[in-house]
């Protein structure tokens, strides 16, 4: 069950980099980063969000795996 979760955080958490990367590169954030010299919030939240639920499933997952030896 663990390792179920674990791997779902990592995709979960791959798609939030996607998408977070993809809103760092468009128009709405190339002006903010004009006016405001940092990304838009929501790129801020989409990529922070996308690290911490990847490296949350990639510890659980190392940790489910070694709960079995």
């Amino acid at each position: 069950m663990m390792k179920a979760i674990s791997l779902a955080l990592i995709a979960g958490g791959v798609v939030l980099l996607y998408f977070g990367g993809q809103s760092f590169h468009s128009l709405a954030n190339d002006v903010s980063r004009v006016v405001t010299g940092a990304p838009t919030n929501k790129t801020i939240w989409l990529l922070a969000g996308g690290v911490a639920a990847t490296l949350a499933g990639l510890v659980g997952l190392t940790a489910s795996s070694a709960g079995k030896r």
